[in-house]
Parts: structure tokens; sequence; C-alpha cells
């Protein structure tokens, strides 16, 4: 295979006219053995308003030529690879075909009478609701432990289990009889504590931050689909925790076993040692090197929850765990509290709808537990979303008062709060559009480090803002856990690892080959030159320079509406051929693509610099096109003003300095 070496040219140049002269001289392997080719970039008309990163790769073992001169962004060479910073779709929020699909749910309605009893702070508790609406009640209790991943034990019955006694296991089952003859059964979740090892902080030579970890995921969830059915969640993260949401995030195979083990031990399926279930020498998970391995030999309490037994991310095409692989597990409370789902309203365990009952276990942890003891948890989410959008909205109440107590409670002013997906829907009626497609290969991710460690870390949550365009996968948020157990204090991520902390700048010409992001898994955009006399070229200027006069109509007496005068620069982005071949996984480990998919992209993205007149105002702006409604589409925040203006908008500019970089006052034309 052919040596490729990176050459990289970095400039400096404000106007989008400047013009660059690239000749690039190089000879066969046989005459000069060259690292790599010589660039020689002369910019003129430059002056210090923008930046452009151009990063080219040669084949060393070739003679190169220059096709012909070209505008920036626009060079194109012969035999060579131009990559340019990935540009992400830009999706609407409510497509049509999902806006006419949605419907609103009502609330769950769980049993009227509040459950019998429950557990808190480690102790088992009879409610005294209950008491006082039954009388004394007596409950035979029976403890539930781990035997393997695909069975449970029981323990010896309690006949008579009084309140305030200590769990004797996180899970249990009680039946309990009331003075008024009133029965009660169910299985229940808590946390008994285990006795953990002192362990110093500064074990294996680690400088670990000393912060807890709480990650809650959910499956099948794009970044919009987060934000279409968690919508009240989505306000209280962003704007009042400060949660970093990650939009360049993209996954790296197919299904949540393809992003779960990349996130918790740095290596894909292949990488690791045989576990697939149908294989005679597959074995058990339990030597994987997973990270809160990591976490434990630094003394922190770890747990771990799965909610659907039967989709389990390491046991349904995993042989599992033999041995409990974390302190507190709850796949064993859900191996049998799912023999009870008949007993119990849709979607219920008794009174508590069951996606409740999966966050108090994470709550519970924080409660029992003294502050000063370090915890790792994983609780990811399956029954709402795996089959559907829709069911998630019955979460966003719940979640959001988890969120809210977590945050009242103190409990996150120590804690990384991880808010999380695997992946985006993978329904087939979804997946047979092109937005689902997308949506698919981009799911939630989001970080939220407590305010201290921004006083205390301010470049590393500057670089954590940084990367949030930047294209990241699931082998990043593994960096990043390990760093957060052995902060480095990194700044720039090496772009030759697979692997890089969030916490560490993300370079911006990272390209998925080296993000290991197989083609028919990239959501970065292929771009094709344009004719600037393209009817959607002029469509989509006609939408850009709409977008700006709307912001000055408020100001039609004193801003002029501004007219097109030309069109300098125009490129078109679209899904990757590969993309929208891919129909689906052809192995039953979901690691061969199907590229047998004919599907034409509804869907383009135009990136152009227009003039305007008066005043010759540049503006380069970004512009969605949908095919299907023939919609042209210019937010104003892909919008940017790219020459001085000047005295132009001196009419506005003390009164409304936003507006200045669109505003050509009228007092100049007359």
């Amino acid at each position: 295979m052919r040596n490729k070496t990176p050459c990289r040219l970095n400039a400096v140049c404000a106007d989008a006219h400047a013009l660059c002269f690239c000749y690039v001289t190089s000879h066969a392997l046989s005459i000069i053995n060259w690292s790599c080719v010589l660039i020689i970039c002369f910019s003129i008309i430059c002056n210090n308003h923008c930046i452009f990163v151009l990063s080219i790769t040669f084949d060393k073992h070739s003679t190169w030529e220059v096709a012909q001169f070209h505008p920036i962004r626009q060079v194109q060479f012969i035999k060579c690879t131009i990559v340019f910073q990935c540009i992400h779709p830009d999706l609407p929020l409510w497509p049509p075909t999902f806006r006419n699909y949605f419907r609103k749910l009502p609330p769950l309605q769980c049993s009227p009478e509040e459950n019998w009893v429950h557990a808190r702070n480690g102790k088992f508790r009879i409610s005294s609701a209950a008491i006082k609406r039954h009388g004394p009640i007596s409950c035979a209790y029976t403890p539930l432990f781990f035997d393997t991943d695909f069975s449970t034990r029981w323990g010896d019955t309690i006949a008579d289990m009084k309140s305030g006694t200590p769990l004797k296991s996180d899970f249990f089952r009680v039946e309990c009889s009331a003075k008024d003859n009133a029965k009660y059964d169910n299985v229940h979740a808590g946390i008994a504590p285990v006795k953990k090892p002192t362990v110093a902080l500064n074990v294996d030579n680690q400088k670990p931050l000393g912060l807890n970890v709480l990650m809650i995921g959910f499956d099948s969830v794009s970044r919009l689909v987060w934000m279409r059915m968690l919508p009240k969640t989505y306000d209280y993260m962003v704007k009042v925790l400060g949660s970093v949401v990650l939009d360049g995030y993209n996954i790296v195979g197919d299904g949540t076993t393809a992003a779960i083990l990349p996130m918790f031990t740095g290596k894909n399926e292949l990488e690791l040692p045989e576990s697939r279930r149908r294989f005679e020498n597959a074995a058990t998970v339990d030597g994987h090197p997973w990270v809160w391995k990591v976490y434990k030999r630094l003394g922190y309490v770890t747990q771990m929850a799965e909610d659907v037994s039967y989709l389990g991310v390491f046991t349904l095409r995993l042989m599992g765990f033999e041995h409990q692989p974390v302190d507190h597990y709850m796949r064993t409370y859900y191996l049998e509290a799912e023999k009870l789902r008949n007993s119990s309203r849709y979607m219920c365990i008794g009174s508590l709808p069951r996606h409740v009952v999966h966050l108090n276990y994470a709550r519970d942890l924080y409660r029992t537990y003294p502050a000063r003891t370090r915890k790792f948890s994983f609780m990811f989410h399956v029954e709402l979303s795996h089959t559907s959008q829709h069911l998630l909205q019955l979460a966003d109440d719940d979640l959001l008062a988890f969120l809210k107590e977590m945050n009242d409670s103190g409990y996150l002013d120590d804690t990384v709060l991880v808010l999380m997906a695997d992946h985006g829907p993978r329904f087939q009626y979804w997946r047979n559009t092109v937005q689902g497609k997308l949506e698919e290969r981009s799911p939630f991710m989001s970080f939220r480090f407590p305010p201290s460690f921004e006083k205390t870390h301010p470049e590393a949550m500057k670089n954590l803002r940084t990367n949030v365009r930047r294209l990241t996968t699931p082998f990043d948020v593994h960096a990043t856990l390990h760093d957060i157990a052995n902060y480095t204090r990194g700044t720039r991520g090496d772009v030759g690892q697979r692997g890089i902390s969030l916490l560490s700048e993300i370079p911006a010409d990272r390209t998925c080959e080296q993000a290991a992001i197989a083609p028919h898994w990239c959501t970065c955009l292929t771009w094709t030159k344009i004719d600037l006399g393209d009817e959607n070229v002029k469509m989509a200027a006609t939408a850009m320079l709409a977008t700006v006069n709307r912001m000055t109509e408020p100001l039609r007496d004193k801003c002029v509406t501004l007219k097109l005068a030309n069109i300098s620069r125009a490129v078109k982005y679209t899904p990757n051929e590969n993309v929208m071949k891919f129909k689906g996984s052809a192995d039953e480990d979901q690691l061969e693509p199907d590229l047998g998919d004919d599907m034409k992209s509804n869907y383009v993205l135009y990136q152009m610099t227009i003039t305007t007149s008066p005043g010759q105002g540049q503006y380069e702006g970004t512009i969605s096109h949908h095919l299907d409604e023939d919609k042209f589409e210019s937010p104003e925040k892909q919008i940017s003003r790219i020459n001085k203006y000047g005295k132009q908008p001196h009419c506005v500019m003390n009164e409304l300095p936003h507006l200045r970089k669109y505003c050509y006052c009228k007092v100049q034309i007359t």
C-alpha cells in the first residue's frame, strides 16, 4: 500500500475574493525521495479578518501538477485529496415527514395508590400512607442476588421485615398483608451499601480529578430526537446546568454494542477477545478492559443499570458477565421485575413509571453513600425509545425533576454529568428518509462539568466548548473518562489518535478515517464545486439576502433594503454516497454493511459568499435546500459579514450595535 504523508498549509486571508496561486512541484520517488510535495501559495487582496485552513494529502509516489487556478476553498488538484473541516448537516428539528407523524401522548396512569414499600438510604421502609389506609402491615422480605447475567439467586426469607431494617441486598421481593386483609406483592430496588476499601487518590501514580461520574443514556435517540421529545429537560440542562452538547458526535458502527464497547473499553468488537454467543471459543466479557475497573481501583463505588434484560448490551449477542461487574448492578432486578409486568399498569411498576424506578436507582446511590465516597454510574434506558420516538416524551417531566433534585441537593457540585445516547433512531420507516439516515449516525451526547472545575481548569472547559462542532466519537468519550481518572492537562489532541479526550482540543481538520468512522457511517458532507449561474445557487443567494434584510426590517426608515450585487463563491454539500447507499447490516453481528439502497438525497447545503449594494457588503452564509418542499432556509446564525463595514451603519451603531453588520444607513445615499 502506498504511504500517504499529510501536507498542511495554513494561511491568513480575509477577503472572500482573495485568490491563491498554488504551484505543486514533485518528481517520482525514484528521483527524489521527498516526504511530501512542495506547496507554494501566494495570497492576494488579503487583510486580517478571517482565516482559512487548507489541508491536502499527497501520495509521495506520484507526479503532481495543478489542474487550474481557483479561489480559496475551491482548489482542485489532479490525483490529490483535499480535506477541509468536517461540515455537518444542518437538519431541521421538525421535518415535514415527522411533523405529520408526531402525536402528543397523555401522561402514564400508574396505580393511584402509593407503593406500600420502598427503600431509602439503604434501609427497608413501609409507607406511612399505606399503614394509615390499611392499618398495621406485615411483610415477608426475600433478598435477590446476582447469580449470572442470565440467572438470579434468592436469599432466605425474613418473615416479618421491620421498617428501618438495613437492606440485605439491592433488590428484594415483598409479600405484605394488612389488618384490613389487603395484599401487596412487588419487587423493589434500592442501594445496600458495600464496604469499599480505602484507596488513596494517587494510586498507580494517577492524578484523578476526584469527580463523580454519572452517565444517563437512552437507546436510539439522536441529538434532534432528544430536543424534540425531551424539550424541558434539554432546556434545563443547557440553560441552567450549562451542559455542552456535542453537535458533531458520530457513531462508529451499527447498533448499541458498537457504541458502548468503544466508549467503555476503547476498542471495537473485533479488537476484543471473542465473546459472541454463537462462537465455540467465546468467553464472557468479564476480562474486557472496562473503564469502570480504573475507577474501582481509585476507590469509587460503581453502578450500572439497563432496564430491558432481553435487549442487554452485553447479553443480546454477547456472553455477558459471569461475575457481577460493578458494585450495584440492576440487571438482576429486571430479570425478576419483567415477570411481573402484567400485574401492573402500562409502563408502570405499581405506582411508579418504570423509567422512574430506573432513575431512582441512580438517585439512591447518591442518597445512600456519603459525599466523600466517589461514584461512577452508568444508567442506560431502552424501553421508551428503542422502538418509537414518541414514547420518550413520557420521560421528560420525570427526567427534568430528577436533574433538578440532583442539582438542588448539591449532588452535581462534584459530578461530571453525561447525558447521552448510543445512536439515533433505527426504525425502518425513519431509515427510509435522508434525515433519518443522518440522525441515526448523530446520537445525543453532552457533558456537564461542575462550575468548580471551570474555575480550576478553564483551558479544559474552553477545549470542550471548542469541540462542540468538531468530529467526535465514542472513542473520544472513552479517552475523556480516562482523563477524568488521570488528568493530563491536554491542549490539542493528536489527530493520529483514534480517541482524543474532549478536554483537549479536537483538531478541526480531523477526518472520518482518522476518527475510525467507516464511510457509510460518516455524516461529514461531501462538497462539490457548482456553477455560480446555477438556478439553485441564485435561489439560495436570494434566501440569504432575504434573511439579512429581515434583520433590519423594523428599521426600514433608517436602513436601506440591500440588493444582490453578485455571487462570488458557491459550494454544494450533500450526504456522502456511502451513507445514501446504506440499507442496513448484512450480517448478524452488524459488522458488514449492505450498500444496496438507491436513495437519493432530499437535502442540499450551500455555502456561498455574496456582495450586496449599496456599500459592497460581503456576506458568507450557509443555506439549506429541502428538495421535497423545494424550500431554501438561511438561518440568521449561519450568516457572517466578512469585510469591514466602516461607518455604513452609523445610524444604528450605538442604539442597536448587533445590527451594524447588516445596516447601510439611508442618509448616505440621499
